[in-house]
């Protein structure tokens, strides 16, 4: 049933959220979204402390479970865990990464697996860990968090530039697989957005943040809840056919120059 109302349409209620690197930055404001939209959430991370600070901030209706992405083989019980904490999850949020910054030629083997790992393998696994209860329920989401990188070239991070460019593939696959049983699967790719770990790789070089600035259409850094609202979107009603798709949400870099 197509909700006919404005903010029914966009509700998440009765919706639950797993979110993994739900404690910081990106993680943290799309579970703030959707908290704020109506839905439980499950902040997802290695953490503990931070983690449980963040929940505790959300208040009512947020839940805090440490969790290595990497531990693929414990994805299962993870999701075994949140379902016994809070109920069936309606959407999983792939959004645990890390990033490496080195030359190419620099990069080892092993700095290269571990960047898939985190975000390809450990995605992967939480993926197809939650989507058979979803499509046995005929209903759920899952969102991922690309990149630019996904995109187009970046220099130096080729490792986390192959991992976001996957996501693509994983999306448009899924969604093909999943779709037809109720569940849809999306990606947002944020552009560059004001987080903690982008002032501090700024800090020191405001020629970098002036490039940036001058590349960007909007001429401005977004906000975390810029891609708050947007996870709100794809995960509402109000998305109800849509899938496959990658949204970039960054003020116009994507659109060339």
């Amino acid at each position: 049933m197509i909700p006919r109302t404005f903010p029914e349409a966009f509700s998440l209620r009765d919706q639950t959220a797993l979110i993994t690197g739900g404690g910081t930055g990106i993680g943290l404001a799309i579970a703030h979204a959707m908290h704020a939209a109506g839905a439980q959430v499950v902040l997802v991370g290695r953490r503990e402390a931070e983690l449980a600070q963040a929940a505790q901030g959300l208040g009512t209706g947020a839940t805090a479970l440490e969790h290595d992405v990497t531990a693929t083989g414990g994805a299962p019980a993870l999701i075994a865990r949140a379902e016994a904490a809070v109920g069936p999850i309606t959407c999983l949020v792939n959004n645990a990464g890390i990033h490496l910054k080195k030359p190419a030629v620099e990069t080892s083997v092993e700095e290269f697996e571990r960047v898939l790992r985190t975000h390809v393998l450990g995605a992967h696994a939480l993926t197809a860990a939650v989507a058979p209860g979803m499509m046995a329920r005929k209903a759920g989401h899952i969102l991922f968090t690309a990149s630019m990188a996904s995109l187009f070239g970046l220099p130096q991070v080729v490792a986390y530039a192959a991992a976001k460019s996957a996501y693509l593939g994983m999306v448009r696959t899924y969604a093909t697989e999943f779709s037809p049983q109720g569940v849809r699967v999306n990606a947002i790719a944020p552009g560059w957005i004001d987080t903690a770990l982008s002032r501090q790789a700024m800090a020191g070089d405001p020629r970098r943040r002036e490039r940036i600035i001058a590349r960007t259409p909007m001429a401005a850094f977004g906000d975390p809840l810029d891609i708050g609202w947007a996870a709100v979107y794809l995960a509402s009603p109000a998305a109800r056919f849509v899938t496959g798709v990658i949204l970039p949400v960054d003020g116009g870099v994507s659109i060339g120059f």
